[in-house]
């Protein structure tokens, strides 16, 4: 039993050395000088660190408001992302209505879909959009917000779903003999004991809004102070000379807030991930 717990504890360090092993690159790319960098031969460590790709980062007319562009986008997809999806995952759990099954499957389906085979069509239709609700159109970042959310609702849902039939039926009817009414049942019972799938909802939503590059490149077209941090960094892809020193450093400065955010809220995440294996 000994030698088995033994094994399974070194198959678990590799494969996290291995899953670190990139971000440990990254970090030392950053802090390399220009000509370590551009090596034939790299090695695996430095001896004369240089914090001046961070500063070409962070000389970037701008930067501070990309930054709060990319936080301000993220915060918002998580916030709708846990209210709409508690609530849908609610309905499809407790409710019973004609078409439930076939709106779980097209949840799923969704999921299905390529993202760069919609990118065009959500174009045309964010250029339409714009029209009636200038908030939403082109060149906004309501834009962004509005997509990244409608890309991170299926999942959401589905994954919060599982919590919220964990919940025994018989504790709702318990409540309502109390006296509890739904919308209080919702709030103070049902909604602290899904905490670890609304956690784990969160970080998903962050990390999708917080990386997106794909929908912010389609939509912010010619509105330079809506660009996010994503889009900031192709200042330094050049088709004769890519500062990648500069990229690996915006890359580390993308990857705090994520980290941080991870290390908040590890326990919950990792227990909330395990329920939605169960559930």
């Amino acid at each position: 039993m000994k030698a088995r717990r033994l094994v399974a504890d070194a198959v678990a360090i590799i494969v996290a050395a291995l899953v670190a092993f990139p971000l440990y690159w990254m970090v030392l790319a950053a802090v390399k000088p220009a000509g370590e960098i551009q090596s034939a031969a790299p090695r695996p460590w430095t001896l004369t660190p240089s914090w001046d790709s961070f500063h070409r980062v962070l000389s970037i007319n701008g930067f501070g408001r990309y930054f709060l562009n990319s936080m301000l986008i993220a915060a918002v997809v998580v916030v709708c992302s846990l209210v709409l999806s508690f609530l849908s995952a609610v309905a499809l759990t407790r409710f019973r209505f004609r078409g439930r099954t076939v709106l779980l499957v097209m949840i799923l389906v969704a999921q299905l879909i390529p993202v760069e085979a919609l990118t065009i069509p959500l174009f045309f239709l964010m250029r339409s959009l714009g029209g009636a609700v200038p908030a939403l159109g082109l060149n906004e970042l309501g834009s962004i917000m509005l997509v990244d959310l409608a890309f991170s609702l299926p999942l959401s849902i589905w994954l919060l779903r599982g919590f919220v039939a964990a919940v025994p039926e018989e504790l709702e009817e318990a409540a309502r003999i109390d006296g509890a009414s739904r919308l209080r049942f919702l709030w103070q019972i049902l909604l602290p004991l899904v905490g670890p799938g609304l956690v784990s909802v969160s970080m998903l939503a962050f990390i999708h809004a917080w990386n997106d590059f794909l929908f912010a490149k389609t939509f912010i077209i010619s509105k330079t102070e809506n660009q996010t941090l994503p889009q900031a960094m192709l200042v330094f892809f050049k088709p004769e000379d890519t500062d990648w020193g500069a990229v690996m450093a915006a890359s580390t400065l993308m990857t705090i807030p994520a980290l941080i955010l991870f290390v908040i809220v590890q326990r919950k995440l990792v227990s909330g991930l395990d329920g939605a294996v169960k559930g």
